[in-house]
């Protein structure tokens, strides 16, 4: 681990990997360090916004070496469900690259309930993990100057739904017609970190039915 200044008010840990982040983080939001205004994780690294007049960095560090890692439980927490149809244009190269058919992809997908690791790349962009290990292809070769808001994506061992139309390289696989980010909404993102999804397939013009469950780890 590395603990790296980031501008004045800012420290970047960087951790190992994903696993890590999420238990640095955990341990660090149940027991804020006196000072700390923000946490964002990332893929690798986990950012630490201070306020200055109630802390220096050199505390913030010491907080940070000094937490004890929590093992986050993927499987609590708030449920949601997004319809999805499955027409995606990279659905095909999706399943060359897996070696499966269209078919067992969307079973793939839909089998597997994901989590919201952390946010970013845009407003209410969620990146989605703990799916299947069979759905981890590359991005596009090449990136696409708009993908439409909605569409239902995998890149790597992530998946994501696109809240609005944005350039992007990831593999489209479907679409959901769900507003996953509506900033007079409260709170304006559903696909926040700590969120589960599971994708529900529906055929194309069924109602974007979605349920949102609070639970202690039950079905929605």
């Amino acid at each position: 681990m590395r603990v790296l200044p980031c501008g004045d008010t800012a420290l970047l840990v960087e951790a190992a990997g994903l696993d890590d982040v999420l238990a640095l983080h955990a341990a660090l939001d149940a027991d804020r360090p006196a000072g700390v205004v923000d946490l964002v994780p990332a893929a690798r690294t986990l950012l630490l916004r201070f306020d200055p007049g109630r802390t220096d960095a050199a505390a913030v560090e010491r907080a940070v070496r000094e937490a004890k890692p929590v093992a986050v439980a993927r499987s609590d927490g708030e449920l949601l469900e997004i319809p999805v149809v499955y027409d995606g244009p990279d659905l095909a190269d999706v399943a060359h690259h897996t070696g499966l058919s269209e078919r067992d992809v969307i079973a793939e997908h839909t089998g597997h309930d994901w989590t919201v690791a952390f946010g970013g790349f845009a407003p209410g962009f969620g990146y989605l993990t703990g799916g299947s290990p069979r759905l981890e292809v590359p991005r596009r070769a090449e990136s696409r100057t708009r993908v439409p808001t909605g569409a239902v994506a995998l890149a790597g061992t992530f998946s994501g739904v696109y809240p609005r139309s944005s350039p992007g390289g990831w593999q489209l696989i479907g679409h959901t017609d769900l507003v996953t980010w509506d900033v007079d909404r409260d709170p304006p993102a559903l696909l926040r970190p700590g969120v589960r999804v599971r994708f529900v397939a529906v055929e194309p013009g069924q109602p974007a039915d979605s349920r949102t469950a609070r639970t202690a780890g039950g079905d929605a």
